[in-house]
């Protein structure tokens, strides 16, 4: 008679099970915004919505509790109880909301984002607005549920789904020195650079020469075209798992930096994922830390790597051979550091993108706690940018508050993510060159690797087997603090 297996290894074994299901979830994501007929949006939400669902049941059996327990009593290794207790956090998650409730959230948010793409291009406010209040009004529903079970305020409890042990009044010190610091040196950069020549990227750049030009660049970052692919979206995106990484990309035949950059960007988000410890794969110990980690990995890689002189000089020729152009490192260099207040986030250069950032986590804490409603969206977005970056946003909807992907699909508390990873990302690059020497020298080196390895050691190969406060601590010397980030943008922008 076969031995039973011990509690861990049931627990194991189930969210393994877990894992094989959210991977073809994120398939079904992937798939909507890429080849998805449009057709096919009404019994794709049903589906998607009952395999979510699903999910969620699975994570909320009767008998995982008293498992988890059990399991506790078992003789496990260090790394074994690092992965228990993140079984632990995600079945506390899951079981503070109804099944039914995540359902009617996931078809409400599938919707709402299919109409989306297509309202946002008509400036269509009106048409997204009903959609948006259904979203908005689950996701508060959630929020609140999840806030009563807690003991911590509702807004919180998204900012903890994404950023472990994350809170508004964290988030509030940690931007406090940019909210000081930012609208002054933005004042400061754009005097610098008003008398810097500016020679346009603009021109006709087909589609397919731009895809040639992205998956270059990223095989020079390593990327594993055997267990990934890039396709085109109207908002570019990463998903999948360590064997199967999809990213995407979006197209502006005018001007091919956009493209070159979300590619780069997408491919820091997919090489993090194709990183994790393998040992670990299918566990939720080996999935990413948090959200702010995942984006610290994107923006290394778009704004501490890429948009440096060094990195720009390495894939000139590819770009001038693959666009039939003829730009200096120099022209390219200027184009892809010039600070000017925009309406677009994923546009906006590194220097303002925070006030994009802290726009969207003002209005979604308001949004959760009543003190603002979708009708006054608007105006509060217009109000903000006028103050934040000194822009009017009234009545250009797509380029205002429809902008993102993210509400529509009830992701809220995950804007912050963005600058905690531009702050880690910057606190990375700090104490890599701390230790092997200055990255733009490493980069004309021809040692991108060295880059990319030091990266697998401290962030990569760690997943969810520490806490992100430790993992911080233990790549750079010091917590996470918005000084780095600060010094950074001096250096690059004021030579400081």
């Amino acid at each position: 008679m076969p031995t039973q297996a011990s509690h861990y290894q049931q627990l194991a074994d189930h969210f393994k099970r877990i894992s094989h299901f959210e991977h073809f979830n994120t398939l079904g994501d992937w798939d909507i915004n890429t080849m998805m007929p449009d057709g096919g949006s009404t019994v794709r939400s049903e589906a998607m919505a009952t395999l979510s669902a699903h999910i969620h049941i699975m994570r909320t059996e009767s008998w995982l509790d008293d498992a988890i327990a059990n399991a506790r009593e078992e003789s496990l290794t260090v790394a074994q109880q690092a992965n228990l207790d993140e079984m632990s956090r995600q079945v506390a998650q899951a079981s503070l909301v109804p099944a039914k409730l995540i359902a009617a959230k996931t078809r409400a948010a599938f919707q709402c984002e299919h109409a989306w793409r297509t309202q946002r291009k008509e400036n269509d406010w009106a048409g997204f607005a009903p959609n948006l209040k259904q979203v908005i009004s689950l996701t508060r529903e959630e929020a609140q549920i999840r806030g009563e079970a807690l003991g911590i305020p509702a807004y919180d409890t998204f900012l903890d789904k994404f950023e472990p042990g994350m809170t508004t009044a964290k988030l509030d010190a940690l931007f406090a020195p940019l909210r000081k610091a930012l609208p002054t040196l933005i004042a400061e950069v754009m005097a610098r650079q008003q008398w810097l020549p500016l020679c346009s990227l603009q021109g006709h750049y087909k589609a397919e020469y731009q895809l040639t030009l992205s998956r270059k660049v990223m095989e020079k970052l390593g990327f594993d075209f055997n267990c990934g692919r890039l396709d085109v979206s109207s908002h570019p995106f990463s998903c999948g798992s360590a064997g199967d990484t999809r990213i995407t990309t979006r197209i502006d035949e005018t001007d091919f930096s956009p493209a070159l950059m979300s590619t780069i960007h997408e491919t820091g988000h997919a090489q993090y994922e194709q990183g994790l410890p393998t040992d670990w794969q299918g566990q939720p110990a080996g999935m990413a830390r948090s959200m702010g980690m995942h984006e610290s990995q994107s923006l290394f890689f778009e704004m501490q790597l890429a948009r440096s002189e060094a990195f720009l000089d390495l894939i000139q020729d590819d770009i001038n051979h693959t666009l039939d152009s003829n730009f200096a490192t120099q022209t390219l260099y200027q184009n892809l550091t010039r600070v000017a207040p925009g309406f677009i986030r994923v546009d906006a250069d590194e220097v303002t993108y925070p006030c994009h950032v802290m726009l969207r986590f003002d209005a979604e804490r308001a949004l959760i706690d009543g003190s603002l409603v979708v009708d006054d969206l608007p105006d509060f977005w217009s109000a903000n940018m006028q103050q934040l970056l000194g822009i009017n946003t009234d009545g250009n909807y797509r380029d205002g508050c429809m902008q993102d992907i993210h509400w529509t699909l009830g992701e809220l508390g995950y804007f912050p993510s963005y600058t905690l990873g531009a702050m880690t990302a910057a606190q990375l690059k700090f104490a890599l060159e701390q230790q092997l020497g200055a990255m733009d020298e490493l980069i004309r080196a021809g040692r991108v690797n060295t880059i990319l390895q030091w990266l697998a050691s401290k962030i990569w190969s760690k997943g969810s087997l520490h806490s992100t406060e430790e993992i911080i601590l233990c790549a750079t010397g010091a917590p996470l603090s918005s000084e780095a980030l600060l010094k950074h943008l001096r250096a690059r922008y004021l030579h400081q």
